[in-house]
């Protein structure tokens, strides 16, 4: 995440000060990544020391005011043209996990697929919730957009996490190792493409939050 460019962003929308630009990076964002006040001023000093921000005096209450100068808004347009560097993807701790538990001694790999699966279809049923809070403030209040956009990731991100791990527990059937589930037909057929839907009947909860996630964009 990129907060020195976050920060740049705001900036560009005139003078602030340090918490002030926390309160807006987060309303932004709906607190989905928060910062502290600590990170913020770090981050300043740093763009400071690198003039793509300079102190501009103090509003009423004493505060100082940072403004974005030519340089960072040169580095802003830039950032914004600039896509996201995919090449080195930054550590996933589940990926990990479930690598070293294949081969572990004493692990329940179903196990620790079934628990993430819970966890990861609880977490998208939270974010199809909060998406239809905020469709009832779209369009007059443009942070709500902002936060409507990010909430849209968080599920399709879920999403994508649920599909995997469907993956990943064929794919160690297909491989012998892990057993058949108790009560499933037995899997007879190719390893499923991750990008193709799984049988949403295996993961219950998923198809409920789809048909609410789907139900809300239609508004």
């Amino acid at each position: 995440m990129s907060i020195r460019h976050g920060l740049l962003a705001l900036l560009e929308r005139g003078p602030r000060y340090g918490s002030q630009l926390r309160t807006e990076f987060e309303s932004r964002t709906g607190a989905t990544w928060p910062l502290n006040v600590g990170q913020v001023y770090t981050t300043l000093g740093r763009l400071e020391r690198d003039g793509m921000v300079a102190q501009d005096g103090e509003d009423p209450a004493g505060h100082a005011l940072y403004v974005i100068t030519d340089a960072g808004r040169s580095e802003l347009k830039a950032w914004f043209r600039r896509p996201v560097d995919r090449t080195s993807p930054p550590r996933d701790e589940l990926a990990i996990k479930l690598a070293m538990a294949v081969g572990a001694p004493g692990v329940d790999i179903r196990e620790v697929i079934q628990s993430q699966r819970r966890h990861t279809i609880k977490a998208m049923q939270d974010y199809t919730r909060l998406k239809a809070q905020a469709l009832e403030a779209v369009p007059a209040d443009r942070h709500e957009v902002a936060w409507l956009l990010v909430l849209e990731q968080l599920i399709f991100q879920t999403e994508a996490e649920a599909r995997w791990l469907d993956h990943c527990e064929a794919r160690l059937i297909r491989l012998s190792l892990l057993p058949e589930p108790t009560g499933r037909p037995a899997a007879d057929g190719p390893v499923q493409n991750p990008s193709e839907s799984p049988a949403e009947s295996d993961r219950p909860g998923l198809a409920d939050a789809r048909s609410s996630d789907a139900s809300q964009a239609g508004k």
